[in-house]
């Protein structure tokens, strides 16, 4: 029986960010899972808020060379339908930013985390599967499937949408699925992006390019399953071809590199987000589509509250629960950017005229209002920056009247 003052489990990227965060504040910790998928595919956008919580880590300097920063990001109206939006930029510059984020391949983030694990002494990775956990008043006792028992004051449970923790303390879930497939793929380009990542919405959802170094991109294509398996079934030539047809050639020649992943898109929200010794992180809590690159920094938020209300290690003292204070901190957080998430794909799958109405004139107005425009990208960047601007130049308005 090993003892731990907090467990981590899962081994994904928030598994593995999770572990280093928590162990800056000084706690022991086991980070419990099989070996991660350095085959992933995948590639992640953090945003500014993001990027600045890794650097306080002192994990970002060995991860910015593997990403691309993302200065511009459009979207392209390619519904074809009837009431249609304009192409709308959102620049970087407008906010005082560099770029919104930066986009990596979730292999290469993978690699150098483990790096970064096993060289920290407060870390220790337990390669095993869960086959059972018990949570308790005073601590929480994990079993893995070899027979070995682990034991912890906490546990933060990143261990996916079938996290077999939050089953353990007894947390339901809601789940509904999307006709929708999405393909995940990377290509090479001749003409150099620009650090402009183009978002078309299509009739069966967004058609993403988010620029990688050099003169590469990723893309994630949402299709219809039929459509999707047809796709994947293609030669590497022709898929080549149909990513340039759909990007009107923005990027010139393009060609594949690697083979093309396909994920069914589905949604998740747990009744609760935590509760007693236990905190729910990144897909164990919520999942949806990949649009806006909300993902992985909704979970880096998860992990920046939980360390939070944990606190630096005391002497001689565990970590408290405080479970249940993180249900009731992520909530509005996580409901609230599932919600809008949910929304804007069904608009997209929408068929009706006053949908797709709505639709359109919410794009028309962030083209022609830039102060609309500059409080979504502060929201879209970081929850509540643009509310928290807002109210600061009103009152600053006010001030000025009364002087």
């Amino acid at each position: 029986m090993e003892r731990f003052d907090i467990a981590v489990a899962g081994n994904g990227l928030a598994g593995r960010i999770a572990a280093i965060a928590l162990a800056r504040l000084g706690y022991s910790v086991a980070i419990i899972g099989p070996a991660g998928e350095s085959q992933d595919g995948r590639t992640t956008a953090l945003m500014d808020q993001s990027i600045a919580f890794l650097e306080g880590l002192g994990v970002w300097g060995a991860l910015s060379g593997h990403a691309a920063g993302l200065k511009t990001m459009q979207i392209i109206d390619g519904t074809g339908r009837l009431f249609r939006a304009p192409t709308v930029p959102f620049r970087a510059s407008e906010i005082g930013l560099e770029a919104f984020g930066y986009n990596f391949p979730n292999s290469a983030a993978l690699n150098v985390l483990g790096k970064i694990i096993a060289d920290n002494d407060r870390i220790e990775s337990i390669e095993g599967r869960i086959a059972g956990a018990d949570v308790r008043d005073d601590c929480v006792v994990i079993s893995l499937e070899d027979g070995r028992t682990i034991v912890a004051g906490f546990v933060a449970a990143a261990d996916g949408r079938k996290s077999l923790l939050r089953e353990a303390a007894g947390i339901t879930v809601r789940r509904w699925s999307y006709p929708q497939t999405a393909v995940v793929l990377n290509f090479a380009h001749t003409i150099p992006h620009g650090n402009v990542s183009t978002e078309f919405h299509t009739p069966t959802g967004p058609f993403t390019q988010v620029p990688l170094p050099g003169q590469h991109s990723s893309l994630v294509w949402v299709q219809a399953p039929a459509e999707a398996e047809a796709f994947l079934a293609l030669s590497h030539e022709e898929i080549s071809r149909r990513i340039e047809t759909r990007m009107q050639s923005m990027l010139g020649k393009v060609t594949l590199e690697g083979n093309p992943q396909a994920w069914p898109l589905s949604g998740m929200t747990a009744d609760r987000f935590g509760k007693g010794r236990l905190a729910l992180i990144g897909e164990a809590s919520h999942a949806f589509p990949p649009i806006g690159a909300q993902g992985l920094n909704l979970s880096l938020r998860d992990i920046i509250a939980l360390c939070d209300l944990l606190g630096m290690k005391r002497d001689h003292e565990g970590p408290k629960p405080v479970g249940d204070a993180f249900d009731r901190n992520r909530r509005p957080d996580v409901l609230s950017r599932t919600a809008s998430v949910d929304l804007l794909n069904r608009s997209l799958l929408s068929n009706f005229l006053p949908v797709q109405l709505v639709r359109a004139a919410g794009l028309h107005l962030l083209d022609l209002l830039p102060p609309l425009r500059n409080l979504v990208m502060q929201e879209g960047v970081a929850p509540g920056r643009g509310l928290q601007g807002l109210s600061s130049g009103l009152r600053e308005k006010i001030a000025r009247k009364r002087a």
